[in-house]
């Protein structure tokens, strides 16, 4: 939770820094445009990986085996796709890392210890009704 402020005011003020240096560079309209190519981009790749996840999950339910891989996949897919949607150039850089599978594959073992050592020091709080 600490970290969490420092990325909510880090990450608005250099998205915005960047998007005044590219209108400034390449102009206000290829800007938008870009941003706009980017959010269409990211949406239609978050349909498409999104969907394939969910068959291959549903292919290894099938088999009686547990999606843990499709699992992972699935939370960098809408985390991705989020990022897309959002406004700026690092956030999506860092979307589109997420939503192809070639570079995911190299975020997932990251994830996946971050949440191991998360589990370990008891740092989730399930929250029961």
């Amino acid at each position: 939770m600490k970290y969490l402020l420092p990325f909510l005011i880090i990450i608005p003020a250099t998205e915005i820094t960047l998007l005044i240096y590219a209108g400034k560079t390449i102009g206000l309209f290829p800007t938008l445009l870009i941003m706009l190519f980017t959010a269409g981009t990211g949406a239609y790749l978050a349909k498409k990986q999104g969907l394939a996840i969910l068959q291959k999950a549903k292919q290894q339910l099938a088999y009686g085996q547990v999606p843990g891989d499709s699992i992972m996949d699935g939370v960098c897919v809408l985390i991705g796709a989020t990022l897309l949607l959002a406004p700026g150039f690092l956030t999506d850089i860092i979307g589109l890392f997420l939503l192809l599978p070639v570079t995911r594959r190299l975020i997932k073992p990251f994830l996946v210890r971050w949440l191991q050592h998360m589990f370990m020091n008891n740092r989730f709080t399930i929250i029961r009704r």
